[in-house]
C-alpha cells in the first residue's frame, strides 16, 4: 500500500508544479498584455489632448506626455 501512496503523492505533486509553471507562464503573459494596454491608453491621452488642445491628465503639457 504504501507504494501507491508514494504514486498518488507523486502525482500530485506533479500536478501542482504544472499549476505553477502554468500560472507563471499566466502572470507573465498578463504582465505584457497590461503594458500594451497602458501603451495604448497612453497613446490615446496623448491624441485626446492634442485634439482638445487640452491637458487632461494634469502633467502640465498638452499632447506630448513625460
Amino acid at each position: 500500500m504504501g507504494i501507491f501512496w508514494d504514486l498518488l503523492q507523486q502525482d500530485e505533486l506533479d500536478k501542482q508544479e504544472k499549476k505553477a509553471e502554468n500560472l507563471e507562464e499566466r502572470v507573465a503573459q498578463l504582465e505584457k498584455q497590461q503594458e500594451h494596454i497602458r501603451s495604448q491608453l497612453r497613446k490615446t491621452l496623448e491624441a485626446l489632448e492634442e485634439h482638445l488642445s487640452r491637458d487632461i491628465d494634469g502633467d502640465g503639457i498638452t499632447g506630448r506626455t513625460t
